[in-house]
């Protein structure tokens, strides 16, 4: 399987993975057994997503049966706004590590760079980004502090690799002049119609991983009504030519565009069929003119954080 090393820890980061952002809970453990099934290593969660214990579940039934152990998974997750403080890392860490059945992660992230209201998980988890009130109370706690938080996690072996989600390189910048152990993944959104190529390029520099979510553009923000009515990626004209040229779907393609290019992707689906064909999407070169012409359809496009 085609992987990244990641440099501080030499660790084997693969350049394909399953998303779980909306992945329902009644669903998730099933999902995630039946990826780890169909040959995906790496699992990408959240405590947003609200459904880590159900992946914990998934992950545990594909180890009781042979399929996988735990030292052939990379499990990411990631730190909620709510728990920036320095005192409530490591206690919010603890409580996912447990959720999830584990001892430790491979890669944990902070989530977003903005620090929010501490809400304890015993009266709201998921805490979202809103007060009881419906309104948002953001928080004096400054990066600094939690960077050194997250070293600690290192430190005590909650989780072999740290880094950040949703930065742009201002932060990165910010965070690299105090750091003891440097962010080792930054993972934003990018997809053709939001190239991110100074953004990538600074990564490359520091030799800081990149992993794109939201790989397939508008097309996953369709059903929350936030996708900005711009045309699918799946359905663009370039993209499909592409795919017909090879023989592979529109995903494949979108998929192979970041890949390709050392950039690390987690796509999801329910169905198996796209499963394995996502997983699939390294069997095949792109032509430096193909590269060129997804590239091109590049608008800065930003559809939403997740």
């Amino acid at each position: 399987m085609a992987s990244i090393v990641l440099k501080r820890t030499q660790q084997k980061m693969p350049v394909v993975g399953f998303g779980l952002w909306k992945v329902t809970k009644s669903t998730c453990a099933d999902t995630v057994y039946n990826a780890i099934k169909a040959g995906y290593r790496l699992l990408d969660g959240a405590g947003d997503y609200g459904n880590e214990k159900e992946a914990g579940e998934g992950v545990r039934r594909a180890i009781a049966d042979g399929l996988v152990k735990r030292e052939d998974l990379f499990i990411t997750s990631k730190l909620w706004n709510t728990f920036h403080a320095h005192d409530h890392v490591k206690q919010i860490t603890k409580m996912q590590l447990g959720l999830w059945g584990i001892d430790y992660f491979d890669l944990f992230l902070v989530h977003f760079p903005i620090a929010l209201k501490y809400v304890d998980p015993s009266h709201r988890y998921p805490p979202e980004w809103f007060g009881d009130d419906g309104k948002v109370y953001t928080q004096n706690t400054p990066m600094h502090e939690t960077w050194g938080a997250m070293e600690q996690l290192v430190d005590e072996k909650l989780t072999k690799n740290i880094g950040l989600s949703n930065c742009q390189g201002s932060l990165i910048l910010d965070v690299l002049r105090y750091a003891k152990y440097e962010p080792q993944v930054l993972q934003v959104e990018l997809h053709p119609y939001l190239t991110q190529e100074a953004l990538v390029k600074l990564c490359k520099t520091f030799s800081i991983a990149v992993t794109a979510y939201s790989s397939f553009g508008p097309q996953s923000y369709v059903e929350l009504g936030v996708d900005k009515g711009a045309p699918s990626l799946l359905k663009h004209n370039v993209t499909s030519a592409v795919a017909k040229t090879h023989g592979k779907t529109e995903a494949q393609v979108l998929l192979r565009w970041a890949t390709q290019r050392g950039i690390a992707v987690i796509p999801k689906s329910n169905d198996l069929g796209r499963l394995s064909a996502n997983l699939d999407c390294n069997s095949f070169d792109l032509s430096e003119p193909e590269l060129a012409a997804l590239s091109a359809l590049n608008i800065n496009l930003r559809v939403r954080a997740h």
